[in-house]
């Protein structure tokens, strides 16, 4: 039995995980799908203070909390930022991290410097409060604003990310045009420390590759 951590990416909550959380919870692992502060069912807590900080202690916070240890910790898009700082906190709990299509970030990287201008673009179109990025017009009608701050804050790590025992990268390689993680993909490749994959679907890979992306987090619990 494996305990999984799973962290959506912008404007998403836990729910986008909805059919990877039952078909491992069928097969006996633990699953928390984590709805990141300030969106979704906890939009009501959106503020300015709300920040990258605030959604790493979001996972911290769980794994203190249920007691859980040598957890695998999957990060998709943004969630790649939060995986990295909650195993730089937390890392005697944390077996593994899985990136599916997202950002993979070093000390002192924000998610704003990670992506292409296309996506800066997309984080300057806030409500009108200020606090947060408006979901773009094909996201699930679920999908409510994301914390500015949260992209904008730098990551701090006092640790070397390398010291799980075991690093994934699942890249999606059917995007409808460019994918901005092109570049982090082929650079994970020439990583031996690192185990990439590719699948054959969109930037929602939960969606559109789910069998293969299960078949992926199984391995990783057995290697």
């Amino acid at each position: 039995m494996t305990a999984f951590v799973l962290v959506p990416g912008m404007c998403h909550g836990g729910w986008c995980f909805a059919d990877l959380t039952a078909q491992l919870r069928g097969l006996g692992h633990l699953v928390h799908p984590v709805t990141p502060t300030g969106i979704g069912e906890r939009s009501h807590l959106l503020s300015g203070g709300v920040n990258l900080d605030t959604h790493i202690e979001d996972v911290t916070a769980l794994l203190t909390a249920e007691d859980v240890h040598d957890a695998v910790l999957v990060g998709h898009s943004y969630g790649g930022m939060v995986i990295t700082g909650a195993a730089d906190r937390l890392p005697g709990r944390v077996d593994s991290l899985v990136y599916l299509d997202a950002v993979v970030p070093e000390d002192g990287d924000s998610c704003w410097a990670l992506v292409s201008e296309q996506e800066r673009q997309w984080y300057l179109d806030v409500v009108d409060s200020g606090y947060a990025v408006r979901p773009l017009p094909f996201f699930d009608p679920r999908a409510t604003p994301h914390p500015l701050a949260s992209v904008l804050q730098p990551l701090r790590l006092t640790g070397d990310p390398a010291r799980v025992r075991r690093r994934d990268y699942v890249y999606a390689a059917g995007w409808d045009g460019e994918s901005p993680f092109t570049p982090v993909y082929e650079r994970l490749r020439a990583d031996p420390t690192w185990t990439t994959h590719s699948l054959d679907g969109g930037h929602n890979l939960m969606r559109d590759t789910p069998g293969e992306l299960l078949k992926i987090l199984l391995d990783v619990t057995t290697k």
